[in-house]
Protein backbone atom coordinates (compact mmCIF):
# COMPACT_ATOMS: atom_id res chain seq x y z
CA UNK A 1 0.00 0.00 0.00
CA UNK A 2 1.96 3.58 -1.33
CA UNK A 3 1.28 6.53 1.26
CA UNK A 4 -1.24 7.81 -1.34
CA UNK A 5 -3.76 5.15 -0.83
CA UNK A 6 -3.32 5.00 2.73
CA UNK A 7 -4.21 8.76 2.19
CA UNK A 8 -6.99 7.80 0.33
CA UNK A 9 -9.13 5.36 2.30
CA UNK A 10 -8.48 7.79 5.30
CA UNK A 11 -10.11 10.84 3.02
CA UNK A 12 -13.02 7.75 1.99
CA UNK A 13 -13.05 7.45 5.84
CA UNK A 14 -13.68 10.84 6.92
CA UNK A 15 -16.47 11.12 4.59
CA UNK A 16 -19.77 9.83 6.34
CA UNK A 17 -21.48 8.78 3.34
CA UNK A 18 -19.02 6.16 2.43
CA UNK A 19 -19.84 3.24 4.27
CA UNK A 20 -17.42 -0.33 4.42
CA UNK A 21 -17.93 -4.31 4.60
CA UNK A 22 -15.51 -6.75 5.77
CA UNK A 23 -16.87 -10.43 4.63
CA UNK A 24 -17.35 -12.71 1.92
CA UNK A 25 -20.35 -13.92 -0.15
CA UNK A 26 -23.12 -14.56 2.63
CA UNK A 27 -21.15 -12.93 5.79
CA UNK A 28 -20.75 -9.16 6.39
CA UNK A 29 -19.99 -6.95 8.67
CA UNK A 30 -21.40 -3.23 7.43
CA UNK A 31 -19.90 0.35 9.08
CA UNK A 32 -21.51 3.18 8.56
CA UNK A 33 -22.51 6.44 10.45
CA UNK A 34 -24.93 9.53 10.25
CA UNK A 35 -23.26 13.20 9.40
CA UNK A 36 -23.87 13.89 12.78
CA UNK A 37 -23.14 10.88 14.71
CA UNK A 38 -19.95 11.34 17.32
CA UNK A 39 -16.85 9.42 16.01
CA UNK A 40 -13.46 8.66 16.71
CA UNK A 41 -11.11 8.94 13.41
CA UNK A 42 -8.05 7.84 13.91
CA UNK A 43 -4.94 7.95 10.75
CA UNK A 44 -1.12 7.64 10.89
CA UNK A 45 1.19 5.36 8.71
CA UNK A 46 -0.46 2.01 9.86
CA UNK A 47 -3.82 1.93 9.82
CA UNK A 48 -7.17 3.88 9.60
CA UNK A 49 -10.06 3.61 11.90
CA UNK A 50 -12.93 5.08 13.02
CA UNK A 51 -15.22 4.30 16.74
CA UNK A 52 -18.56 5.48 17.03
CA UNK A 53 -21.17 3.84 19.74
CA UNK A 54 -22.72 1.04 17.49
CA UNK A 55 -19.51 0.06 16.38
CA UNK A 56 -15.92 0.34 14.71
CA UNK A 57 -13.74 0.25 11.76
CA UNK A 58 -10.26 -0.33 11.40
CA UNK A 59 -8.18 -1.15 8.21
CA UNK A 60 -4.34 -1.33 8.42
CA UNK A 61 -1.85 -0.52 5.58
CA UNK A 62 -0.59 -3.31 3.89
CA UNK A 63 2.09 -3.24 1.31
CA UNK A 64 0.12 -5.38 -1.32
CA UNK A 65 -3.13 -3.74 -0.95
CA UNK A 66 -5.02 -3.04 -4.13
CA UNK A 67 -8.20 -1.23 -4.56
CA UNK A 68 -10.15 -2.15 -7.35
CA UNK A 69 -13.43 -0.12 -8.84
CA UNK A 70 -16.32 -1.48 -10.02
CA UNK A 71 -19.97 -1.30 -10.87
CA UNK A 72 -22.52 -3.58 -11.19
CA UNK A 73 -26.32 -4.08 -12.75
CA UNK A 74 -29.18 -3.77 -10.14
CA UNK A 75 -32.71 -4.78 -11.67
CA UNK A 76 -33.61 -1.50 -12.20
CA UNK A 77 -30.48 0.64 -11.29
CA UNK A 78 -26.38 0.17 -10.57
CA UNK A 79 -24.19 -0.56 -7.84
CA UNK A 80 -20.63 0.80 -7.24
CA UNK A 81 -18.22 -0.51 -4.85
CA UNK A 82 -14.37 -0.29 -3.99
CA UNK A 83 -12.37 -3.76 -3.18
CA UNK A 84 -9.62 -3.49 -1.04
CA UNK A 85 -8.05 -6.28 -2.55
CA UNK A 86 -5.33 -9.01 -1.71
CA UNK A 87 -3.32 -11.50 -3.68
CA UNK A 88 -5.19 -14.71 -2.77
CA UNK A 89 -1.89 -16.26 -1.00
CA UNK A 90 -2.05 -13.49 1.41
CA UNK A 91 -5.44 -13.31 1.87
CA UNK A 92 -6.83 -16.32 3.09
CA UNK A 93 -7.77 -16.75 6.95
CA UNK A 94 -8.19 -19.54 9.27
CA UNK A 95 -11.42 -21.17 7.41
CA UNK A 96 -12.38 -22.86 10.77
CA UNK A 97 -15.86 -24.84 10.39
CA UNK A 98 -17.06 -25.33 13.91
CA UNK A 99 -17.05 -22.79 17.13
CA UNK A 100 -13.87 -22.07 18.38
CA UNK A 101 -12.67 -20.41 21.36
CA UNK A 102 -10.17 -17.53 20.75
CA UNK A 103 -8.80 -16.13 24.03
CA UNK A 104 -9.01 -12.02 24.99
CA UNK A 105 -9.66 -10.31 22.07
CA UNK A 106 -6.14 -8.09 22.40
CA UNK A 107 -6.70 -6.01 19.33
CA UNK A 108 -10.31 -5.11 20.00
CA UNK A 109 -11.16 -1.20 19.12
CA UNK A 110 -11.95 -0.17 22.67
CA UNK A 111 -9.48 -1.21 25.60
CA UNK A 112 -12.79 -2.24 27.64
CA UNK A 113 -13.22 -4.94 25.37
CA UNK A 114 -9.69 -5.88 25.40
CA UNK A 115 -10.21 -8.62 28.02
CA UNK A 116 -13.31 -10.15 26.41
CA UNK A 117 -13.30 -13.69 24.98
CA UNK A 118 -13.73 -14.04 20.96
CA UNK A 119 -15.43 -17.04 19.67
CA UNK A 120 -14.99 -18.11 15.69
CA UNK A 121 -18.67 -19.02 14.56
CA UNK A 122 -16.88 -21.37 12.33
CA UNK A 123 -18.31 -20.03 8.85
CA UNK A 124 -15.41 -21.35 6.90
CA UNK A 125 -15.18 -18.56 4.87
CA UNK A 126 -11.82 -17.99 3.01
CA UNK A 127 -11.12 -14.45 3.65
CA UNK A 128 -12.60 -13.84 6.87
CA UNK A 129 -13.29 -15.35 10.21
CA UNK A 130 -16.86 -14.05 11.67
CA UNK A 131 -16.37 -14.37 15.52
CA UNK A 132 -18.54 -13.16 18.35
CA UNK A 133 -16.87 -11.66 21.41
CA UNK A 134 -18.33 -11.39 25.09
CA UNK A 135 -17.44 -11.13 28.42
CA UNK A 136 -19.88 -12.27 30.61
CA UNK A 137 -19.45 -15.46 32.59
CA UNK A 138 -22.36 -17.16 31.82
CA UNK A 139 -22.44 -16.39 28.15
CA UNK A 140 -18.81 -17.58 27.79
CA UNK A 141 -19.61 -20.63 29.48
CA UNK A 142 -22.45 -21.66 27.44
CA UNK A 143 -20.59 -21.04 24.18
CA UNK A 144 -17.79 -22.89 25.58
CA UNK A 145 -20.30 -25.82 25.78
CA UNK A 146 -20.92 -26.00 22.09
CA UNK A 147 -17.04 -25.56 21.00
CA UNK A 148 -15.76 -28.16 18.10
CA UNK A 149 -19.19 -28.22 16.37
CA UNK A 150 -20.67 -26.06 13.57
CA UNK A 151 -23.14 -23.57 14.86
CA UNK A 152 -25.55 -24.95 12.33
CA UNK A 153 -25.54 -28.67 13.64
CA UNK A 154 -28.64 -29.70 14.81
CA UNK A 155 -27.21 -30.70 18.14
CA UNK A 156 -25.54 -27.65 18.75
CA UNK A 157 -27.15 -24.90 21.07
CA UNK A 158 -24.65 -21.99 19.73
CA UNK A 159 -26.74 -19.59 17.42
CA UNK A 160 -29.31 -19.52 20.19
CA UNK A 161 -26.84 -18.32 22.71
CA UNK A 162 -25.68 -15.60 20.31
CA UNK A 163 -29.32 -14.58 19.31
CA UNK A 164 -30.48 -14.66 22.62
CA UNK A 165 -27.09 -12.43 24.27
CA UNK A 166 -26.16 -10.17 21.86
CA UNK A 167 -22.59 -10.62 21.49
CA UNK A 168 -20.21 -8.06 19.93
CA UNK A 169 -19.98 -9.62 16.35
CA UNK A 170 -16.13 -8.88 15.27
CA UNK A 171 -15.34 -9.63 11.82
CA UNK A 172 -11.82 -9.78 11.12
CA UNK A 173 -9.48 -10.42 7.79
CA UNK A 174 -6.02 -9.88 7.12
CA UNK A 175 -6.69 -5.63 6.29
CA UNK A 176 -8.77 -5.06 9.49
CA UNK A 177 -11.50 -5.39 11.18
CA UNK A 178 -15.42 -4.69 11.81
CA UNK A 179 -16.71 -4.81 15.20
CA UNK A 180 -21.07 -4.15 15.69
CA UNK A 181 -22.17 -3.65 19.15
CA UNK A 182 -25.84 -2.98 18.03
CA UNK A 183 -28.23 -5.99 18.62
CA UNK A 184 -28.86 -8.60 16.27
CA UNK A 185 -32.41 -8.21 15.07
CA UNK A 186 -34.92 -11.22 15.45
CA UNK A 187 -35.41 -13.76 12.85
CA UNK A 188 -37.40 -11.35 10.00
CA UNK A 189 -36.17 -8.36 11.71
CA UNK A 190 -34.98 -5.37 10.35
CA UNK A 191 -31.21 -4.84 11.17
CA UNK A 192 -30.37 -1.25 13.13
CA UNK A 193 -29.19 1.87 11.25
CA UNK A 194 -25.75 2.11 11.29
CA UNK A 195 -23.27 -1.07 11.70
CA UNK A 196 -25.00 -4.82 11.56
CA UNK A 197 -23.92 -7.77 10.10
CA UNK A 198 -25.91 -10.94 8.11
CA UNK A 199 -25.29 -14.54 8.10
CA UNK A 200 -27.05 -16.00 5.38
CA UNK A 201 -26.21 -19.75 4.89
CA UNK A 202 -28.05 -19.97 1.65
CA UNK A 203 -25.28 -17.89 0.35
CA UNK A 204 -22.53 -19.58 2.29
CA UNK A 205 -23.16 -22.70 0.70
CA UNK A 206 -21.87 -21.47 -2.74
CA UNK A 207 -18.56 -21.03 -1.08
CA UNK A 208 -17.86 -17.66 -3.05
CA UNK A 209 -15.26 -15.34 -2.07
CA UNK A 210 -17.41 -12.60 -3.70
CA UNK A 211 -20.50 -11.83 -5.78
CA UNK A 212 -20.01 -13.86 -9.04
CA UNK A 213 -20.20 -10.88 -11.23
CA UNK A 214 -18.49 -8.81 -9.18
CA UNK A 215 -14.82 -8.15 -11.91
CA UNK A 216 -12.49 -8.81 -9.28
CA UNK A 217 -9.08 -9.48 -11.21
CA UNK A 218 -7.87 -12.69 -11.00
CA UNK A 219 -5.68 -14.04 -7.89
CA UNK A 220 -6.87 -11.26 -5.96
CA UNK A 221 -9.42 -11.63 -3.13
CA UNK A 222 -11.67 -8.84 -1.55
CA UNK A 223 -10.50 -8.33 1.90
CA UNK A 224 -12.83 -4.95 2.61
CA UNK A 225 -15.11 -3.23 0.15
CA UNK A 226 -15.64 0.75 0.77
CA UNK A 227 -19.32 2.13 -0.87
CA UNK A 228 -18.63 5.61 -2.03
CA UNK A 229 -22.20 7.93 -2.16
CA UNK A 230 -24.53 6.62 -4.68
CA UNK A 231 -25.57 9.48 -7.49
CA UNK A 232 -28.97 7.99 -7.02
CA UNK A 233 -29.60 5.95 -4.16
CA UNK A 234 -29.06 6.54 0.11
CA UNK A 235 -27.15 4.92 2.41
CA UNK A 236 -30.81 3.09 3.33
CA UNK A 237 -31.02 2.36 -0.94
CA UNK A 238 -33.98 4.87 -1.27
CA UNK A 239 -34.34 6.77 -4.41
CA UNK A 240 -33.14 10.13 -4.12
CA UNK A 241 -32.63 12.59 -6.75
CA UNK A 242 -29.78 12.42 -9.09
CA UNK A 243 -26.47 13.62 -7.49
CA UNK A 244 -24.22 14.70 -10.39
CA UNK A 245 -20.71 15.49 -8.04
CA UNK A 246 -20.87 12.51 -6.49
CA UNK A 247 -22.10 10.65 -9.69
CA UNK A 248 -18.99 12.71 -11.09
CA UNK A 249 -16.35 11.50 -8.34
CA UNK A 250 -16.90 7.93 -8.11
CA UNK A 251 -16.19 8.05 -12.50
CA UNK A 252 -12.72 9.50 -11.91
CA UNK A 253 -12.34 6.70 -8.97
CA UNK A 254 -13.38 3.98 -11.93
CA UNK A 255 -10.92 5.19 -14.00
CA UNK A 256 -8.05 4.95 -11.34
CA UNK A 257 -8.78 1.88 -10.04
CA UNK A 258 -11.21 0.43 -12.12
CA UNK A 259 -10.37 -1.74 -14.90
CA UNK A 260 -9.56 0.19 -18.08
CA UNK A 261 -11.15 -1.93 -20.73
CA UNK A 262 -15.04 -1.54 -19.08
CA UNK A 263 -13.92 2.66 -18.71
CA UNK A 264 -13.30 2.38 -21.80
CA UNK A 265 -16.19 1.06 -23.76
CA UNK A 266 -18.24 3.12 -21.37
CA UNK A 267 -17.03 5.83 -22.37
CA UNK A 268 -16.92 5.20 -26.22
CA UNK A 269 -20.60 4.38 -25.57
CA UNK A 270 -21.20 7.59 -23.99
CA UNK A 271 -19.74 9.52 -26.70
CA UNK A 272 -21.84 7.91 -29.30
CA UNK A 273 -25.16 8.19 -27.71
CA UNK A 274 -24.46 12.56 -27.04
CA UNK A 275 -23.05 12.20 -30.49
CA UNK A 276 -26.50 11.34 -31.88
CA UNK A 277 -25.46 8.14 -33.03
CA UNK A 278 -27.33 4.58 -32.76
CA UNK A 279 -26.06 1.21 -31.64
CA UNK A 280 -26.57 -0.46 -34.93
CA UNK A 281 -22.94 -0.73 -36.53
CA UNK A 282 -21.04 0.41 -33.12
CA UNK A 283 -19.05 -3.32 -33.29
CA UNK A 284 -19.26 -3.67 -29.58
CA UNK A 285 -18.88 -7.69 -28.53
CA UNK A 286 -22.25 -9.33 -27.29
CA UNK A 287 -20.67 -11.33 -24.16
CA UNK A 288 -21.46 -10.11 -20.43
CA UNK A 289 -18.93 -8.26 -19.30
CA UNK A 290 -19.72 -5.84 -22.41
CA UNK A 291 -23.29 -5.58 -22.38
CA UNK A 292 -22.98 -4.63 -18.36
CA UNK A 293 -20.84 -2.05 -19.02
CA UNK A 294 -23.02 -0.59 -22.04
CA UNK A 295 -26.07 -0.70 -20.00
CA UNK A 296 -24.61 0.73 -16.93
CA UNK A 297 -23.13 3.47 -19.24
CA UNK A 298 -27.10 3.67 -20.42
CA UNK A 299 -28.66 4.02 -17.50
CA UNK A 300 -26.28 6.42 -16.52
CA UNK A 301 -27.07 8.89 -19.24
CA UNK A 302 -30.63 8.30 -18.94
CA UNK A 303 -30.13 10.47 -15.67
CA UNK A 304 -27.80 12.88 -17.01
CA UNK A 305 -28.93 13.21 -20.73
CA UNK A 306 -32.69 12.92 -20.91
CA UNK A 307 -33.06 15.00 -24.20
CA UNK A 308 -30.66 12.30 -26.05
CA UNK A 309 -32.75 11.51 -28.94
CA UNK A 310 -30.41 8.51 -29.39
CA UNK A 311 -30.63 7.27 -25.83
CA UNK A 312 -34.40 5.48 -26.30
CA UNK A 313 -32.28 3.57 -29.76
CA UNK A 314 -29.93 1.96 -27.42
CA UNK A 315 -31.83 1.14 -24.22
CA UNK A 316 -34.23 -1.07 -26.63
CA UNK A 317 -31.46 -2.57 -27.71
CA UNK A 318 -29.65 -3.35 -24.84
CA UNK A 319 -32.46 -3.45 -21.79
CA UNK A 320 -34.22 -6.28 -23.71
CA UNK A 321 -36.09 -8.33 -21.09
CA UNK A 322 -34.27 -11.36 -22.41
CA UNK A 323 -30.67 -9.65 -22.27
CA UNK A 324 -31.71 -8.68 -18.63
CA UNK A 325 -32.29 -11.87 -17.34
CA UNK A 326 -28.95 -12.88 -18.43
CA UNK A 327 -26.85 -10.46 -17.39
CA UNK A 328 -28.71 -10.47 -13.96
CA UNK A 329 -28.03 -14.18 -13.66
CA UNK A 330 -26.19 -14.42 -10.13
CA UNK A 331 -25.74 -10.76 -9.98
CA UNK A 332 -25.57 -10.09 -6.49
CA UNK A 333 -23.93 -7.26 -4.89
CA UNK A 334 -22.02 -8.36 -1.67
CA UNK A 335 -24.29 -5.81 0.37
CA UNK A 336 -27.02 -5.76 -1.30
CA UNK A 337 -27.11 -10.19 -1.30
CA UNK A 338 -27.26 -9.29 2.71
CA UNK A 339 -30.32 -7.24 2.69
Amino acid sequence: MTESTLDFLAAQLADSETAWSIGSFGAIAEFMRDADEPVKVGSDKKAISALTTKGGLRIAAQPQLRPFASESLTTQSWSQRIALCLPEEIAVMHQRTELAELGPDEESLRDEDRGAILFDIGLGTMQVDACVRTGDPEVIAALRRHTGKSVFATDSGAMGVILHANPHRVFMSRLGRVEVFQPIPPPGGKSPDGPHTHVLPKLLAHHRTHAATEPVPSGWIPCAHLYPQHPARDGLGRSRPFQVNSHAKFQNLLMRYGDPDSVALKRRVIYLVVAGHGPVGAAIADDRLSRTSVRIALRQLRETETSSGALAAWLAAYERSDLAQSDLAENVDPMEAAH
